[in-house]
């Protein structure tokens, strides 16, 4: 008997997926695009080519493997209410982790701006208490950092505005509702190019540009990503994939984008608008020790409670299935 006949005959709700190649060459791939950075950033010749290689096999590997998970969902029919919620559970966790990595880089800009000091008197010049740095001289919060703060809420709107539409099974407003969002991504990014492009300090400027570049700059590349995804779900809807049933592909979308929009106003709040030097007295009145243990004790304790009410909810089992 054969795998696939395997598939129809099982007993359970699971998807027990095929062969596949692409995990070996996804791995081959990111490996020749490490040493090939690697290598590059030493100036040893080939590493640029190698570099290019590795990425353009990841971006390739990337392609394959998602038009494989498609064809498993719409064509196959492989996609259960039990394997749409293991899919639920892997997106939520990898937006789980994308929090941990911006949460480094808040991390390192609080503790310079918060606690200035000279722990790197011969790199970089701190006087202590002066932020930001002598010679920095910061973006001005409400000119373009507001106006890409009022696209990217824009944003927000037109992607629930796309997703309602879809849950309605209005496909025509869904594909304007995707215009408008992809349109305003491909706007914020261009701002930013034009903001960083006319910067009063560079990216070796001392701490507070680095950390500024950090963080912006790869919340700017989320933003692309953010954009390509939703432009790829533009084009599915073009074809009729999203039905009100099934369309957890574009909420996942809509997941990362609502991600993008709540990373970008802290950034706003606390990096161009230093809103955490500005909140210091409080924080040293109400964030005692004590009161930071009671508060994670707290969090803990309703993060178990929700996703215990997720996972036994009949709500959350009637979900749309992936595609």
């Amino acid at each position: 008997m054969s795998h696939h006949d395997d598939h129809s005959h099982q007993s359970h709700p699971y998807h027990l997926v095929d062969p596949s190649p692409w995990p070996a060459v996804g791995a081959s791939a990111l490996l020749a695009l490490t040493v090939g950075m690697a290598l590059f950033m030493h100036h040893h010749p080939g590493g640029a080519l190698l570099a290019l290689i590795g990425l353009l096999l990841v971006l390739y590997t990337m392609f394959v493997w998602w038009r494989d998970v498609i064809k498993e969902a719409m064509v196959e029919r492989r996609h259960t209410r039990a394997v749409s919620r293991g899919l639920r559970l892997g997106m939520a966790l990898f937006i789980t982790s994308e929090v941990l990595f911006f949460a480094a880089f808040f991390w390192a800009f609080f503790n310079a701006s918060t606690l200035p000091k000279a722990p790197l008197s011969d790199v970089w010049a701190i006087a202590p208490g002066v932020w930001p740095p002598k010679g920095i001289e910061p973006f001005d919060p409400f000119h373009l950092p507001f106006l890409n703060t009022l696209i990217l809420l824009l944003s927000g709107c037109t992607v629930t505005w796309a997703h309602y539409s879809i849950i309605k099974g209005d496909n025509k407003n869904t594909i304007t509702a995707l215009w408008y969002t992809v349109l305003l991504g491909i706007a914020f990014t261009s701002c930013q190019a034009y903001e960083y492009t006319h910067a009063a300090f560079g990216f070796k400027d001392g701490v507070y540009a680095t950390t500024f570049f950090m963080a912006t700059g790869f919340h700017g590349f989320h933003v692309i990503v953010g954009t390509i995804f939703l432009a790829v779900c533009l084009g599915r809807t073009y074809k009729g994939h999203f039905t009100r049933e099934q369309h957890l592909g574009f909420e996942f979308a809509a997941w990362y984008w609502h991600f993008v929009d709540v990373v970008w106003l802290f950034l706003f709040m606390f990096i161009y608008n230093d809103l955490a030097n500005k909140l210091m007295p409080f924080f040293h009145t109400v964030f005692t020790g004590a009161n930071l243990l009671i508060v994670f004790i707290l969090s803990l304790a309703g993060a178990a409670y929700v996703g215990w009410k997720m996972f036994h909810s009949r709500s959350f089992d009637k979900v749309a299935h992936y595609h």
